[in-house]
């Protein structure tokens, strides 16, 4: 398979990593933003979410980020917390074999996990604007050496509220930096932010289809006390492998999901309310397909990404037209075909209206299913249902397949340094340094990554050789 990726002036290591996670072809947002990121402009790209545009500007990162520095050098803004982790994951995978750190920072999350990890050599910063300011205040992450700057769903930090605490982080950065914005709208404050911080920007934009050519549109009316029965009819008929439903309070979030789950339906919930740890996990479990139906507030709009959903159902309109735009490009990514149905009540109409206004072309309207087709419909849909999901691949696996991490009971009390295991590792029969992936030196414990298989090997032979003079407990790591 042709690896279309050759094309930009990247390194071996990263064209390796995008093979093993099936990047092919780079995407229009790639294939735009990548040349003009690696020439160190400044950029404005407007595109949608689900146009790939997170790899777009993490490969030049990885890229132009030094190994041998230990301070950060890029810092990436994000408007809510599992974009973040998803950031952070994504940038781990592509600079896999280079060996790239990057660590997330965000709120309801220890603080002072947060500063341990900055504290040792960190790549590029991942975080949301709360706590990569508080961060900054208490200098426990040093901005000096930071190059570049990527604020992230820009539009969605101005509606969050954050754009002041994002103004107050760029005033502390280095004047002598890339910035590169992402937004898929352009409200008037975006439009003076990007005026004020940064030199000379390049536009982008990258169109993405909203009309029929990825995602059909559909509009049913329904009355208010009758949502739920038609939704069920809605989904037996649709009988999707997954789905969204969006709702708009995190009561109706619960409702829903507890209407559905009594119903027996293979279905997951998500809000803004629920404590940080099983956010990550619902959101975990949805990506491998272990139950089929998300329902959700506008917080699981943004930035997640979810190989092909299907189906995104608008359980209740949203208020603001831009999450519109936002919930339906969950379905459609990446070459695939999708459909969102808004159910709409008659005191719903005028946000409709505003929608078809900002997205410039009409939402057809549909009929509600028949009882004859419902009908049809149902023993397919109660078969499916009472099916176990087929759980996906994780697509980072095979980076990560060959890789095992090995602990050593000495860190930084001991004086050691990550140039101590490359040097020693590199030595040993058969290994090189690129069969060394990424180091983690903490005070009494040391972390390295071993790549290509060798691990068994190193393990092995590191049990009677010394570390700087030292001999180290070596094991292999348990997690």
């Amino acid at each position: 398979m042709e690896n279309h990726f050759s094309q930009f002036s990247i390194s071996a290591d990263i064209q390796r990593a995008l093979a093993e996670l099936s990047y092919t072809k780079p995407t229009d947002v790639q294939q735009a933003v990548i040349p003009s990121a690696l020439l160190k402009k400044d950029l404005i790209v407007k595109s949608q979410t689900g146009s790939g545009k997170t790899a777009s500007f993490a490969i030049p990162l990885v890229e132009m980020t030094d190994w041998d520095e230990n301070k950060p050098q890029a810092l990436v803004l994000t408007p809510t917390r599992e974009l973040a982790a998803q950031v952070k994951e994504d940038i781990t995978n592509i600079g896999r074999f280079k060996r790239t750190k990057a660590t997330a920072v965000y709120g309801k999350s220890p603080f002072a996990r947060q500063k341990l990890e900055l504290k040792q050599k960190t790549h590029i910063v991942v975080g949301t604007p709360g706590r990569v300011l508080d961060h900054i205040e208490k200098e426990t992450l040093d901005v000096n050496k930071i190059r570049f700057l990527v604020i992230d769903e820009a539009d969605e930090m101005l509606n969050m509220g954050f754009i002041e605490q994002v103004s107050a982080i760029i005033e502390r950065l280095p004047a002598e930096r890339v910035t590169m914005l992402f937004s898929a709208t352009f409200p008037p404050d975006i439009a003076r932010l990007s005026e004020k911080y940064m030199n000379v920007p390049e536009r982008i934009e990258v169109a993405k289809e909203m009309t029929t050519s990825s995602i059909t549109h559909a509009v049913m009316t329904v009355a208010e006390d009758e949502k739920i029965r038609i939704l069920k009819d809605v989904l037996a008929v649709e009988n999707a492998d997954s789905a969204m439903l969006f709702c708009r309070t995190q009561e109706r979030v619960e409702t829903l999901f507890d209407t559905l789950d009594r119903a027996g339906m293979s279905c997951g919930m998500l809000h803004g309310g629920m404590v940080q740890e099983d956010r990550f996990a619902v959101m975990n479990e949805f990506k491998r397909g272990e139950f089929r139906y998300l329902c959700a507030t506008d917080v699981a709009a943004r930035g997640i990404d979810i190989e092909n959903v299907p189906l995104v159902i608008n359980f209740d309109v949203p208020l603001e037209k831009e999450s519109y735009v936002h919930r339906t490009g969950r379905t459609g990514r990446a070459g695939h075909t999708g459909r969102a149905i808004t159910l709409m009540t008659p005191f719903e109409e005028k946000f409709v209206a505003e929608i078809e206004n900002y997205i410039g072309f009409e939402l057809p309207r549909e009929d509600l299913p028949s009882p004859s087709e419902i009908a049809a419909a149902r023993p397919a849909f109660d078969e499916k249902m009472a099916e176990r999901p087929k759980v996906k691949e994780d697509k980072s696996k095979n980076v990560s397949k060959d890789i095992m991490k090995l602990y050593f009971n000495g860190g930084k009390k001991k004086k050691l340094r990550a140039v101590d295991f490359v040097g020693t590792i590199s030595n040993l029969p058969g290994i090189e340094a690129a069969d060394i992936g990424i180091i983690t030196i903490q005070d009494n414990v040391t972390y390295v990554d071993i790549l290509n298989g060798k691990g068994p090997v190193v393990l092995k032979a590191m049990k009677t050789t010394t570390v700087k003079g030292k001999q180290l407990k070596v094991q292999k790591a348990r997690n």
